[in-house]
């Protein structure tokens, strides 16, 4: 087990491309820390350089006490999950995970009880003699990460290692990845595009675009707080909506004002809103925070939206509703019952408390 230190690493290519530029990142002994972001953000390149498998430009690279500037890959006592499994065809499922132990000398009966535990754990006992032609994706993924085990690494470096599972298998080993962390209580650095496996895993998340760190820390300040518009916007499933507007004062109170359509900020919201009066705002709204009104109680006047419902997207327990303003499109998330008439007018409630305002120009969240 062991803390993962970067500090002001860059990765720059041969033709001036800068992939990683200058980030610094602490991950803490124990914790699951999962770099997301878009492809080509940077992420998978920052966690070859933790690897050694891609050399950094500048900066440094702490692996617990070491610098690991120089360390080849294979002296840094971390082990590495691909996306693509890199397991030998030819190889039977105890020939796979006991690989890397056979390498290093370790005695034959050290190798089967490393082996074996790690079967175990992975519920792949029964598939041990078996090759990995004749295992399904999920059982292949099962053996990539027992040969990881066998190793008792520091570090576990997990590169997208569910993008090639079908839709139910993702979930399934989601579950798995987490059950595994908590059993070895050990250091993981997990890359992903998705946003709903960097939700339920990671201890802290951080979010990369273009090379850079936009924002890193625990799930719900991430979806609560996010930095800026692109962290709100990657971020939670359906993505936030973004309505442009403008701030106005009236009567002591700043209100929203889209053009089409007028809500009223909570007081809390007005101090730091207050420079933006008569100014262009992005308004972002979470489709959980749209509410029909015909199942609100007491609906705050000022917070009443009009638009049309344009599309019914039934998603199980949910329902998206696709509203227009005539000049803003928003999402709803409303129960399964709720299926208003598609091409019809509705009104809608914004929860403001729940609101984030953007600056247009910085795209940095205000409120």
């Amino acid at each position: 087990m062991a803390q993962i230190s970067l500090e002001n690493v860059s990765k720059i290519y041969p033709t001036g491309f800068k992939a990683v530029k200058n980030i610094k990142l602490g991950v803490e002994n124990r914790e699951f820390m999962v770099m997301v972001g878009p492809s080509g953000c940077g992420k998978s390149t920052t966690l070859r350089m933790i690897a050694g498998l891609e050399e950094i430009s500048e900066g440094k690279i702490w692996i617990g006490n070491r610098l690991v500037n120089d360390v080849p890959a294979k002296d840094r006592n971390i082990a590495m999950v691909f996306q693509n499994y890199s397991l030998y065809p030819h190889l039977t499922v105890y020939e796979n995970m006991s690989f890397g132990l056979r390498l290093r000398k370790y005695p034959k009966i050290e190798i089967d009880r490393r082996v074996n535990e790690a079967a175990e754990i992975l519920g792949i006992r029964t598939l041990l003699d078996r090759r990995p032609r004749q295992l399904s994706g999920g059982e292949r993924q099962r053996v990539a990460l027992g040969r990881a085990i066998v190793r008792k690494p520091e570090v576990f470096l997990f590169d997208e290692p569910l993008s090639n599972l079908d839709a139910k298998m993702r979930v399934q080993m989601r579950t798995e990845i987490h059950k595994l962390r908590m059993r070895l209580q050990t250091t993981f650095v997990y890359v992903t595009h998705d946003q709903t496996e960097a939700l339920m895993l990671g201890d802290r998340i951080c979010v990369m675009k273009d090379g850079l760190i936009q924002q890193c820390a625990d799930p719900i300040t991430i979806y609560d707080h996010p930095v800026n518009l692109f962290v709100a916007g990657f971020i939670g499933t359906p993505p936030i909506s973004t309505l442009k507007g403008r701030l106005i004062k009236k009567e002591r109170r700043y209100y929203f004002d889209e053009g089409k359509i007028r809500v009223k900020l909570v007081e809390d919201m007005y101090k730091a809103a207050a420079p933006y009066e008569d100014k262009e705002l992005i308004m972002g709204i979470r489709a959980e925070s749209v509410y029909d009104k015909l199942f609100v109680s007491e609906a705050p006047p000022d917070n009443i939206v009009r638009a049309t419902c344009e599309v019914v997207e039934p998603m199980g327990s949910d329902v998206y509703l696709h509203l227009n303003t005539g000049k803003s499109i928003f999402i709803a998330r409303v129960g399964s019952h709720n299926r208003p008439e598609v091409n019809r007018d509705m009104d809608v409630v914004f929860d403001m408390n729940k609101v984030h305002f953007f600056d247009p120009s910085t795209e940095l969240t205000i409120v």
